[in-house]
């Protein structure tokens, strides 16, 4: 049985037409003032145990909202798993029966009917409950979880391992743990002010708002989809080196499936649902679903393990919070890196989500946010930490600085320990990258077995991993952390290997551009994204232009590198606010320091037109 409860100022109704199932009703309709109106669905296998449960649910809600009147709607649109009409009937009469207790109303079954609706707005007067069988056990479960509030103890992990309370740590030299202290404790996540990634993704042409979507969803520029696919390609490379079999799995499932309702019912705001011929489905907010269908599936044996499957979704889905949706920080629809282990016991997925900490800072610091970049916290059940203490502490020695632990009494997740990578931002927020999961519940929800070495038939521990977070998630950090290089006096840039355009060569005048374009030609041989700037305007705009491209190599033709056959170079690293390094070198040299930049990284040509006279503008 799935209900809509709406406390309103009040609810009336008109009948039109019966339909061939309508139960006698005499009268045009009724209208109830100040109602707790219940729109209702009874469903296949609903009994009298499901309405008794029904009615204690509405009960409390109506107790909650001080309703004394409630309406009882028949609203089929609500499930697409309905009862027969008779059943239907029989149950909405019992359920009225069983609310007697209140001053009950009951509009027909079986009618077509219009009604006006006036709902009073406040925090509880729009919630849903879905009752019967497993589904209803979970969410019962769930509701129990959020009204049982998760106790958090926080602590600071120091580099010399000793484990003290956030109020005796000193900060001092940690100001960005400090921020990222405060933010996590306080659990403010509405953005109130823009922060700079938005504006550096507007004007560098990398992407922008979708005002034809829903909130939350982007459009990318042609620059923004270079950046994007090499960040993917460089990911995706990383975990198949590391021993990861690449898979695709869909986008969406049923919502019904017994396996995957009982998950997902955890995370009900999260979800998309969307309508097919007779079932209603679900678009994925990670790619747990399909691998671990997948995995249920599989023959696995101790050989195998540990087995690593790894996806890039593009993309994954979840209905966050309006006030919390800005930029590229935090979106509806995202690219996650989503790598699953396998691992046979503890040591076995604790040496692996070792190994994975270490592959997340690698792979973080080759795209280019290094560790002083980012913050980490250690998320970990008490009874974890302290069976397995010099492990957790031993993570500290890898970046061998200060950090976050959030621990709890008991385990109120799938996780007994997780780690984080968090940015922190102009704003003071914070925002996950890396992370890495030690699963103890989902191999047994979901049938995933292995065959030990005696022969038996065992569940396995998962790790989840995303070894460098959302790739819309990377795309700002490496905006924000150029916000971080303005203020220290730097010129702001994204890494050359992600630069859309690595070189821009600017001609003097229009008798130079055919030498220009040699350059270009021998520069592209070389697998390096370069452009001519051969528009109409002076030399100075266009230096200033690439300037404001955060372009990191021009190069100016003139009589002087015609003939001395080198090339004058504005090299934007070396370069300040107040002063332009400018280097001499040759097109060989040139192609040698940008090769070095971008070693071990993937490389896509140049997605627009090479003349920027013939190059359109997304702004």
């Amino acid at each position: 049985m799935k209900l809509l409860l709406i406390h309103a100022d009040y609810m009336e109704y008109e009948v039109k037409k019966k339909t061939k199932v309508a139960e006698p009703f005499e009268g045009k309709g009724e209208r109830v003032e100040e109602v707790l109106v219940v729109f209702t669905s009874v469903e296949k296998g609903d009994n009298e145990d499901v309405v008794k449960k029904a009615a204690d649910a509405i009960r409390e809600v109506a107790e909650k909202v001080n309703a004394e009147r409630i309406m009882i709607y028949p609203y089929a649109h609500l499930s697409s798993n309905l009862a027969d009409a008779e059943t239907a009937v029989d149950l909405l009469k019992k359920l009225e029966i069983e609310l007697s207790d209140f001053e009950v109303h009951r509009s027909p079954f079986g009618w077509y009917k219009s009604f006006r609706i006036s709902c009073k707005g406040h925090p509880l007067s729009e919630l849903s409950r879905e009752i019967g069988g497993e589904a209803e056990a979970e969410i019962t479960k769930a509701l129990k979880d959020e009204e049982e509030k998760v106790v958090s103890y926080w602590y600071i992990l120091t580099p010399d391992r000793q484990l003290v309370e956030v109020e005796r740590f000193d900060f001092t030299g940690y100001e960005k743990l400090k921020k990222f202290v405060n933010y996590e404790i306080s659990k403010r996540r509405a953005v109130d002010a823009v922060p700079p990634h938005v504006e550096y993704m507007k004007r560098l042409e990398i992407a922008d708002y979708e005002p034809a979507s829903d909130s939350g969803h982007i459009r990318y520029y042609p620059k923004g989809r270079l950046i994007k696919t090499l960040l993917e390609q460089f990911i995706t490379r990383k975990c198949i080196d590391y021993g990861a079999m690449e898979v695709e799995t869909p986008i969406m499932y049923d919502r019904n499936h017994p396996t995957l309702r009982r998950y997902l019912e955890r995370f009900p705001a999260r979800q998309y649902i969307i309508k097919g011929d007779k079932r209603e489905f679900f678009l994925r907010f990670a790619a747990c679903f399909g691998q671990f269908l997948m995995l249920s599936n599989s023959t696995i044996t101790y050989r195998n393990l540990p087995l690593k499957i790894y996806e890039l979704t593009r993309y994954s889905f979840r209905k966050e919070q309006r006030g919390e949706l800005v930029g590229l920080r935090r979106l509806r629809a995202f690219t996650m890196p989503d790598m699953h282990t396998v691992a046979k016991d503890m040591k076995q997925a604790m040496d692996e989500f070792f190994n994975q900490y270490r592959l997340s800072v690698e792979v973080l610091r080759e795209i280019g946010i290094d560790p002083e970049d980012y913050e980490v916290a250690v998320r970990v059940t008490r009874d974890f930490y302290e069976e397995n203490r010099d492990f957790v502490h031993g993570l500290v020695e890898v970046l061998n600085k200060p950090i976050l632990i959030e621990m709890w009494d008991h385990r109120f997740f799938y996780f007994v320990l997780k780690f984080e990578f968090n940015f922190v931002d102009a704003l003071d927020k914070a925002s996950a990258l890396s992370t890495v999961q030690i699963d103890v519940e989902n191999a047994e929800r979901y049938g995933i077995t292995y065959v030990d070495a005696d022969g038996g038939e065992k569940h396995p521990y998962i790790l989840h991993c995303s070894v460098s977070g959302a790739v819309e998630r990377v795309m700002y950090a490496l905006l924000e952390k150029a916000k971080y290089m303005l203020d220290e006096g730097k010129l702001p840039m994204l890494p050359v290997w992600l630069s859309p355009t690595q070189v821009r060569i600017v001609p003097v005048s229009e008798r130079f551009l055919e030498y220009a374009l040699k350059i270009a030609e021998e520069l592209e041989g070389a697998e390096i994204r370069v452009d001519v700037d051969d528009r109409k305007e002076t030399l100075n705009k266009k230096i200033r232009d690439a300037q404001t491209e955060w372009i990191p190599y021009i190069v100016v033709i003139g009589d002087r590198e015609v003939e001395s056959g080198k090339l004058t170079v504005t090299v934007r690293e070396e370069s300040t606010q107040k002063v332009q390094k400018k280097v001499e070198m040759t097109v060989e040299e040139l192609v040698e320091r940008i090769k070095k930049e971008c070693e071990g990284r993937p490389y896509m040509p140049l997605p627009m037109p090479k003349l920027l006279s013939t190059r359109p503008s997304f702004r």
